[in-house]
């Protein structure tokens, strides 16, 4: 190597730059491996081959640096640099310079991916025939997760030359939906989910599975928030499609579970689709669905609810609440807590105020996916009116309740306001009992913790996430994402108290429901308040101590619940109107009859301590079925199977896939596999990937690696020994 040597005597006439090439230990020295250090010092690239030393000089054209470049020109060899690019992409244009490489690398990778288009004639300049190098190094760059935003960046530029946006309007999403070389694709296919959402069109599980390819792609990170949004949405029409935009006429019993079984999934929809589309920066191109979405949610669900439901009411209750052969908020702490007393058995109880059932379903599922343990919930018909003062005071143990001038809540003339008093009225039933704040809960130590609750059988958290925010008009907007608050602070409650005190039994509930609309309401959805002498007044209901016969509302009397003299009424609107009062924040209320408002959840929490493995949490599992240890061609498809389906306990896995030489070196792209398919039939849950293999020497007396790595943890899933044999 003594002539190579010599031809870099500049470069290695500085103590730093010789130092630099050292600490790369070639192994064997070739032409070629000293070519290739000297690049990497220069460029100051991680690792002395051809991608890495590339990608530096990509990553130095972004920050506009020619420091590289004239680096090379000056201590190093140019000429080297351009003969083995050749090489190893094919790269033969006579436009020796890096923004012509780029667009040759990426418009590759392109036309590798493409299947049926007819791209541009001009483009054909830019097509190589070093296919497979070229697609590695295109997947590792874009999948780096430091190096993806330099190739973003470049990427933008490169769309902007070949007038890209105007190129795929022509083209049909089926042939672009694998494509992901430019982020135009995602946002032409992000385009077409919008105007089919917004038209009549029904394909959904198309659209599903136009989202579900998107996933593993690298712009989806990007676009993860529209994603999530159409996702919600393409739900949401479903779910009124299946039901041919009609609700039926039922009995109030029936409506009531129907809610519970079903009608809940629309509200829970509404809610994720504006959690992820809060999220997005740029809204513009979600517009016409935002107003889709809240116009089915608004005119076509909870209005069509409201009629019915206020209907069936006035069937079954001819003017008394509640109804029966339905769990009643009322007989919470006889029905929940007490038989557990008589068991001797500790009971911790979580009430969130305005945990509405539909937020609680998903917390339910996060706790059963989360740990092992047993959860469940129920729906009980919450009181009326569903607000704070009497839903919190009716998950008390209480003899009677009554209605003070003052308009609070007593519980056996005891004041309900206040957490002493909750205290003071708790342990007249359980004298081991106690009451405490989330806040205070979470505070504390592990030590404190456990001294605080010693020798109590009962333990009252009270948490407000949900109408803390939402119940004041400058931020009632923020009402979903109070919601995604209060399910991660129950979840962790929840882990922290079964963690450091071995907590057991849990039960989980609310004071009351909502109604929330985003757009503002309309004339329509206002009534005249022209209550009067009224004990208590909101947007949803009024107490008095005369039965109001106003139209387009109902009355009840309260003393279903009240154990006082002098009879009381309540009056709510019918469906979802409000009363109108003066002053903003009357899209987010409760108080009323809606379904949304008073089917209130108890979730019943179980910690399983036992060895069983029937609680067991575990991830999918999935297994390459593909026989054959043997690779021969330089683009392979393999097959994996996911074992089992997603279910209760069984959580989707997602999986990284990559080929790798004895030394951990990558040799092949990465595949993302996500096994999160939910269907019985095991044919059915099969993934097919493709493997494009770099050009290189491989040998077939030498062991190749299959790596399957678990992308949540990093952690090695599983390997495969290969044997690779390709003829170059």
């Amino acid at each position: 190597m003594r002539e190579v040597f010599k031809n870099y005597k500049v470069f290695f006439n500085n103590r730093t730059r010789f130092q630099a090439f050292r600490r790369f230990n070639i192994e064997f020295y070739t032409e070629e491996a000293i070519d290739l250090t000297v690049l990497a010092v220069l460029t100051k690239s991680p690792a002395n081959n051809l991608d890495e030393i590339v990608k530096s000089l990509f990553k130095k054209l972004v920050m506009n640096d020619n420091t590289a470049a004239e680096a090379i020109r000056k201590y190093g060899n140019e000429e080297k640099l351009w003969s083995l690019i050749e090489k190893y992409y094919g790269y033969v244009n006579k436009d020796k310079s890096l923004q012509s490489l780029l667009k040759f690398l990426i418009i590759t990778y392109l036309n590798e991916q493409n299947h049926t288009l007819s791209l541009p004639e001009e483009w054909n300049e830019y097509i190589g025939n070093r296919i497979t190098n070229i697609v590695v190094f295109m997947d590792q760059w874009m999948n780096h997760r430091e190096d993806r935003e330099f190739y973003n960046t470049l990427s933008d530029q490169v769309a902007l030359d070949l007038r890209l946006k105007e190129v795929i309007q022509q083209w049909d999403i089926a042939e672009i939906k694998e494509m992901d070389a430019f982020r135009s694709f995602d946002k032409r296919i992000i385009q077409y989910l919008v105007e089919q959402l917004t038209e009549s069109f029904s394909e959904f599980d198309n659209y599903l599975e136009l989202i579900h390819t998107r996933r593993k792609l690298h712009w989806y990170p990007e676009f993860e928030q529209m994603y999530k949004a159409i996702h919600s949405a393409l739900q949401l029409k479903r779910y009124l499609h299946e039901m041919d935009y009609f609700i039926s006429e039922q009995s109030a019993t029936q409506m009531f579970e129907s809610y519970a079984n079903k009608y809940y999934k629309l509200d829970y929809a509404y809610r994720k689709f504006y959690v992820a589309y809060d999220q997005i920066v740029n809204k513009e191109m979600m517009y016409p669905l935002r107003e889709e979405i809240e116009n089915l949610y608004v005119n076509r669900f909870i209005e069509e609810l409201g009629v019915k439901w206020g209907d069936s009411l006035e069937r079954a209750t001819r003017a008394a609440w509640p109804i029966t052969a339905i769990p009643q908020q009322s007989d919470f702490y006889r029905e929940w807590v007490k038989p557990r007393r008589k068991h001797e058995e500790r009971v911790f109880v979580i009430i969130s105020d305005a945990l509405r059932y539909e937020v609680a379903k998903e917390l339910m599922d996060d706790l059963n996916n989360e740990r092992k343990a047993s959860t469940s919930i129920v729906a009980m018909q919450g009181v009326l009116p569903s607000y704070t003062a009497l839903g919190m005071a009716s998950l008390l143990p209480y003899q009677s309740i009554e209605y003070g001038q003052d308009g609070q809540v007593y519980i056996d003339k005891k004041s309900t306001t206040g957490l002493e008093n909750r205290q003071q009225i708790l342990a007249k039933e359980e004298k081991d009992s106690i009451v405490i704040p989330y806040q205070e809960v979470m505070g504390m130590n592990r030590a404190t913790l456990r001294e605080t609750t010693q020798g109590k059988k009962v333990i009252y958290i009270y948490h407000n996430a949900i109408d803390a925010r939402a119940d004041n008009a400058s931020t009632e907007i923020e009402v979903f994402e109070a919601a995604e608050n209060a399910i991660n602070d129950i979840r962790l409650l929840v882990n922290r108290l079964v963690a450091n005190i071995s907590v057991s039994n849990i039960l989980i509930t609310a004071d009351h429901g909502f109604l929330y609309q985003r757009d503002a309401l309309v004339s329509s959805q206002k009534l005249p308040n022209d209550t009067k002498d009224t004990i208590v007044s909101k947007r949803r209901f009024s107490v008095m101590d005369h039965a109001y016969k106003g139209a387009g509302t109902l009355t009840y009397s309260l003393n279903y619940i009240l154990n006082q003299e002098k009879e009381l009424f309540v009056t709510v609107p019918k469906g979802v109107t409000r009363f109108s009062i003066q002053g903003a924040g009357s899209n987010y209320v409760h108080g009323g009859a809606m379904l949304q408002e008073i089917v209130i959840p108890v979730i019943t929490f179980k910690n399983d301590r036992s060895k069983s493995s029937k609680n067991l949490v575990k991830k999918v599992n999935v297994k390459l079925t593909t026989p054959t240890r043997k690779i021969t061609n330089p683009i392979t498809f393999l097959e994996f199977l996911q074992t089992e389906k997603v279910e209760n306990k069984r959580l989707s896995r997602r999986l990284v896939s990559y080929f790798t030489d004895e030394a951990g070196n990558r040799v092949s792209n990465e595949n993302i596999i996500i096994a999160d398919k939910t269907i019985s039939q095991a044919g059915e849950r099969t993934y097919r990937e493709k493997f494009v293999f770099r050009s290189i020497q491989y040998d077939k007396r030498k062991n190749y690696y299959l790596v399957l790595e678990d992308e949540g943890t990093g952690e090695e899933y599983e390997r495969y020994g290969f044997i690779i044999d390709i003829v170059l």
